[in-house]
């Protein structure tokens, strides 16, 4: 039955790429739906690549099974061949006469409507409340063990958000030689490990493991030419092989037993007989000594070629926190949306967050439910709305009560001849019209500039009575510039720069 097989694997790969075209062509609104739907199609490229591989095996005939079956069919009686895999196709449904048949059109098609309600989506369990769908991170349990760390710098969840791919000793507190525990090479681990687990669940379709394995390539390489700057291999004099860390200032000394930089020489010399730098320097010491003594042990008398023990440990660690660097500024999107996330919700009451959590997660059911409604609408004929009477039409589209007409008098009509004789039906809407464009475009045109003294005036013989009369006050009450001016005569005599002149004509002064 090799031919049927075969026959089957080609129907079921056909059914495959008809099922991913039905759900790229579908473009969901929602986060959950596109995860959902992307999950969905990595499944089916899974299958596919499966189903391909047991197809090339039959071709390949290793085993000469499907060219004996060939010859079968073709060399003998076609009908004695026939009725021979008919009675075996009938032993087996005697023998198991319950066994479920694989509809593949039904298995493959897009879920719709009550048939997708009853099934819970894969993306449901798969990412906490704190992740939303995958739009930010979850690392409370990483900010945890991190707090947990000897010698940790006691950072909030916000701050541990933006230093937490950043190892260098100044930052987070922690120096090279303190690095080498259990507990922090668990935290990286399990920090490492939950940010691939994190993209792998928001980037289904992308090769993650192709990823990862880029970064592990280019980790080797840096490795090898000692290129990662806070991992450096160190001889016995205590110097690296790679170039000294470079200080902020030409004035400031770096300390390696310390690994702190001083800001000069001074300072620097002032520590060196404190007991924190000869407890440092004691412990560098017996470290680079440790590492000798492992490269001298090493098998075939390889002391310098040799990878150490304490080097493999410290290549374990490094490479982790090179990891988790790299996938942090590949998520940099993420990262950004979970800080703006988090300073959001600090100034939210706990019955708010519970809100909008809730608010979450049944926006995928409402919206579910709109697009059934509006097929619904669609399919269904529009129903007739009886109004006789002729009332608005409220938010649903259906008519008002007639007594909430009465109530606010929306059979009262209020022209307005400013407005090109508009009629507004209720005086709430009449005294509400004063303040829009229509009514103040319909002044303009009158050439009235200034419209908040003419509210309740809807004639334009009123307007423009008024506007005149407005206008002549202003003109009289205008201050002369000849009654400022004061003019003196030759006796003292102070007047008006105009009655000055006008006795100056008449020869009075």
């Amino acid at each position: 039955m090799l031919l049927e097989e075969q026959r089957f694997l080609h129907e079921d790969l056909e059914r495959l790429e008809q099922g991913i075209a039905d759900r790229i062509g579908d473009e969901p609104k929602h986060i959950r739906d596109r995860l959902a739907r992307d999950h969905q199609i990595s499944q089916f490229l899974d299958r596919i690549s499966s189903q391909s591989t047991k197809l090339l095996s039959i071709y390949r005939d290793a085993d000469g099974s499907r060219s004996r079956e060939i010859q079968q069919i073709g060399s003998g009686d076609p009908m004695e061949e026939f009725y021979k895999q008919l009675a075996d196709i009938r032993g087996f449904h005697a023998r198991y006469p319950n066994e479920p048949v694989e509809n593949l059109e039904r298995a493959y098609r897009p879920k719709k409507g009550p048939d997708a309600d009853s099934q819970p989506s894969v993306v449901d369990t798969m990412f906490t409340g704190e992740e939303a769908y995958g739009r930010f991170f979850d690392l409370h349990t990483c900010h945890e063990l991190y707090l947990n760390l000897s010698n940790a710098k006691r950072l909030s969840y916000l701050q541990y958000l933006d230093s937490f791919d950043n190892f260098a000793p100044g930052v987070g507190g922690l120096k090279r030689a303190e690095k080498m525990t259990d507990q922090y090479f668990a935290y990286v681990g399990q920090l490492s490990q939950d940010l691939e687990t994190f993209m792998r669940k928001t980037r289904p379709l992308e090769n993650v493991d192709k990823v990862v394995s880029d970064f592990d390539k280019a980790f080797d390489a840096a490795w090898e030419n000692d290129e990662i700057a806070d991992w450096k291999n160190e001889d016995l004099n205590g110097s690296s092989n790679g170039t000294a860390k470079e200080a902020s200032s030409s004035e400031a000394v770096w300390c390696d037993d310390c690994e702190k930089e001083f800001k000069n020489e001074n300072v620097y010399k002032g520590h060196l007989s404190g007991k924190k730098h000869v407890r440092a320097a004691a412990e560098r010491a017996k470290r680079l000594q440790g590492a000798s003594d492992d490269a001298g042990n090493a098998p075939n008398g390889k002391s310098k070629g040799g990878a150490s023990t304490y080097r493999l440990k410290e290549r374990a660690i490094a490479e982790r926190e090179f990891r988790i660097a790299r996938l942090a500024s590949a998520m940099s999107t993420e990262r950004s949306d979970t800080r703006v996330n988090v300073e959001r919700k600090q100034g939210m009451t706990e019955r708010e967050r519970q809100q909008e959590l809730e608010n979450l997660f049944s926006a995928t059911v409402a919206t579910s439910q709109v697009k059934d409604t509006e097929e619904g609408e669609d399919n269904d004929e529009e129903e007739k709305i009886y109004n006789p009477l002729k009332l608005p039409l409220a938010w649903d589209g259906k008519p008002i009560p007639f007594w909430l007409y009465k109530l606010h008098g929306l059979g009262v009509e209020f022209p307005c001849e400013i407005c090109g004789n508009f009629v507004y039906m209720g005086r709430r809407a009449f005294d509400k019209h004063f303040n829009e464009a229509r009514h103040i475009y319909g002044l303009k045109c009158l050439g009235i500039t200034n419209t908040s003294l003419f509210r309740d005036i809807t004639g334009i013989d009123e307007a423009l009575r008024l506007w005149d009369r407005i206008q002549k006050e202003k003109r009289k009450d205008k201050v002369d510039d000849g009654s400022v001016v004061q003019m003196e005569d030759a006796e003292g005599n102070v007047m008006p720069e105009k009655v000055y002149y006008d006795l100056q004509k008449q020869g009075l002064l």
